[in-house]
Formats: structure tokens, sequence, C-alpha cells
């Protein structure tokens, strides 16, 4: 495929993920009224769909080593498409919390398989570089995601925002189905064996190089989601912002994103990549101490909020390029299964950092603008200790040997 297209299908698979979350987001207190539900029960529309979505990785991935990406990719997307119309469509909270688990495991095809194609084309270097490509793309879904579920949600109720998720599954179903040619260079028929897979799972569990990167994009996410779980009830019902108003931050947000896979892309020919990740780490760190220490000040604001949160996403879109496609570097022979476990790696922290934001936040043991701004603290220390120890020391990108049989 042309390397146009190539960019065309990472941003839309790499982008089911921000719309499934994002355009979702603005709806959460809607949905919380609607069903009358408990903020743990709201909490695990979105948690619920993470852990889905890790767990499933873990499936695709040995089954697209064996039948191809696209056959995988064309699943996912028809069972991501029938669960948002079933989202669209819930008549109480637990049914809601289903159907997002269903479009969780169909939105773990797509991401993984964005993530071995990276593999199956690019060298570890220039795979960075298309990473960061594909995630531009993802950004201006994302940027378009926010103002979109707030105006919907706003005007045509949260059903709408929901419903607008089936509009994107088919569309990039369709290209998809017109357009992807197969990337899987040799289908492994020994993938889905039990000693295979289990072979595969422990020659990639052991390698150092797949933790380090791993573990960057994890922490990295993990800050971010802490901002997703967290942010439509900090700005629409602690600081009064509308809807539309909070969607408009969330632009804000993902317009910085961007700016930050551009800048991974300008700086990683002249650092290289683990002096890149270091030094966008202590833009992480300066942006979530700002933000911690600014609300223990005080400092209860939007902007005292976004204004940090600004260095800390700017330096996720150098993060994730870098980790997601420095996982799976090691392993062209299992690129699918090494992209399925570092997903699961990151939903796993996701789930777990959701799980305790809605307990914390349902007994009101953190309230007001805590539960993020310290989150966002507690994210950035961990993320600069990743960048800065495990990255330098183990970053370096090595093809893992093969075993002999």
């Amino acid at each position: 495929m042309p390397s146009g297209w190539v960019v065309v299908f990472l941003s839309l698979l790499l982008g089911v993920q921000p719309l499934a979350t994002d355009l979702y987001l603005p709806a959460l207190p809607s949905i919380t009224a609607a069903f009358d539900a408990p903020m743990a029960k709201v909490q695990a529309t979105l948690s619920a769909l993470l852990l889905a979505f890790g767990i499933a990785q873990l499936v695709w991935g040995p089954v697209s080593d064996r039948f191809g990406r696209r056959p995988v990719l064309l699943a996912g997307l028809t069972a991501y498409t029938l669960a948002s119309v079933g989202s669209a469509l819930a008549g109480s909270i637990e049914q809601l919390i289903v159907w997002r688990i269903v479009q969780g495991a169909a939105m773990g095809a797509a991401v993984m398989g964005a993530r071995a194609i990276v593999r199956d084309l690019y060298q570890p270097a220039e795979g960075a570089r298309m990473m960061s490509r594909g995630l531009s793309g993802l950004g201006l879904f994302a940027c378009l995601s926010g103002p979109l579920g707030g105006w919907l949600t706003e005007h045509a109720g949260w059903r709408a925002a929901l419903a607008a998720l089936a509009v994107f599954g088919a569309v990039a179903l369709a290209l998809v189905t017109l357009r992807f040619r197969e990337t899987l260079p040799q289908r492994n028929p020994q993938a889905l064996r039990p000693a295979e897979m289990l072979r595969i799972w422990g020659r990639i569990a052991r390698h150092p190089t797949f933790w380090a990167w791993a573990l960057l994009a994890a922490t990295s996410y993990g800050g971010l989601f802490t901002f997703l779980a967290t942010s439509s009830f900090v700005f629409i019902t602690v600081l009064g912002h509308s809807k539309t108003g909070y969607g408009l931050l969330m632009l804000s947000m993902s317009t910085v994103y961007i700016a930050g896979t551009f800048l991974c892309r300008r700086l990683i020919p002249r650092l290289g990549v683990r002096r890149t990740v270091a030094l966008a780490a202590a833009f992480t760190l300066t942006g979530g101490t700002l933000a911690g220490a600014l609300a223990l000040a005080g400092l209860h604001t939007t902007w005292a909020i976004m204004g940090p949160f600004y260095l800390f996403i700017l330096a996720h879109g150098v993060h994730q390029p870098c980790g997601q496609s420095g996982a799976v570097a090691p392993f062209p022979q299992a690129a699918g299964a090494a992209s399925a476990l570092a997903g699961f790696i990151m939903m796993v922290t996701a789930f777990a950092m959701g799980t305790w934001l809605g307990q914390r936040m349902s007994t009101g043991a953190d309230t007001g603008v805590y539960p993020l701004t310290n989150g966002l603290w507690f994210w950035g220390v961990l993320i600069a200790l990743v960048a800065w120890t495990l990255v330098q020391r183990h970053g370096e990108v090595r093809p893992a040997p093969v075993p002999t049989r």
C-alpha cells in the first residue's frame, strides 16, 4: 500500500479508541442522571470498556499472526459498529456496560492491528515516526470528538453521541474492506497452538526492551486516562462549564497532543528515540507537578489545571508513538502478540486507575479537582522515572532471538 494509505488506516484504526472515550465523556453526567445510576457504575462504562479492550488484544494478537491482519480488522470493525448501535439503544446502565464491553473487545482488534502493521512494514526508528503520523490522525479525531460529543449531548441527547460511534465504525469498515491490503509478510501456522503461544509470550515477557517501552506507554496512558475519567465531572459539575464548553477544552487538549506528535517526528532524527523521550519526560514531570501544586495552593480554576496539562499532553504525543512502536520492534515474527501484550498492560493500568477513581469519587473521599490534579502529579513522577531509567538502560531495540525447535 502507498504510505499515504498506511497513514489513513493507522489514523482510523487508532482513532476508534479516543472516539469511544472522548466523544462519550461529555455525556457522562447526562447518563448518570438518565439512569439514576451511582458513580461507580457510570465509571464502569468507561473502565469496563478499557479492560475488555486490553484482554481482547491477547486473543486478537495471536489470531492476526496466524490468519493475517485484514480478517481480524474486518471482524473487529464489524463488531465495533454493532456494539455502538447497541450502546445507543441501551435501556439500563447494566445494558450499557455490557455493550461497552463488547465495543472494547472489538476495539482491541483495530488498535492491536495498527501497532502490528507498523512493525510489519517499517524498521524501528522509521516505525516510531510512522506511528507518530498515525497518532497525529488520532489527534484529529480526538479534536473533533470532544466538541462533537458535547454538542450532540446538549442538543440531541447522550444516545446521539453514542450513535455517532456507529457511523464512524461503518465508515472505517468500508474503507478497510475496499482499500486495505494484507501487511503480514508470513503467517505463522503455529501461532494459536498453546505450546507455541506460551513460548512466544515467554520470549516477549523476558525481553527488557519490551518492558521499558511498554511501561512508558502504559504510564503515559495512565495519566491521560486519569484526565479522561475525571475531567467531565471536574469541569462540568465542579467548575460549571457547559457540555459544549467542556468539548472545546477537549479540542484544545487534542490540538496540543497533535503538536506533540509533530515534535516527536522532528526530534527523533536529531536526538534519537531515547533522548527524545528523556526530554519529553521533563515536560511531563513539570506539568504534573504544577497541576498538583497549584491545586494544593488553592487555585481551583480551569487554567490552573489546563495550563500544566498542556505540558503533560504535549509530552504524551512523544511518549505514545515511541512507546508503542518500541515495545513491538524487537519482535518482527510476533508483532501481533507483542502488540497485544503491550496493549493489555496499558489497559490494565487504565482499568485499575478507573476502578480506584470510581470508588474514591463515589464515597466522597476525593472531591473537587483533587482526583484530577493529584492523579496527574502521580503519573508525571512515574513517567519520568521510567523514561530516565528503564528506557535509557534498555531502550535500544535489538531483535529478539528466535528460539530453535
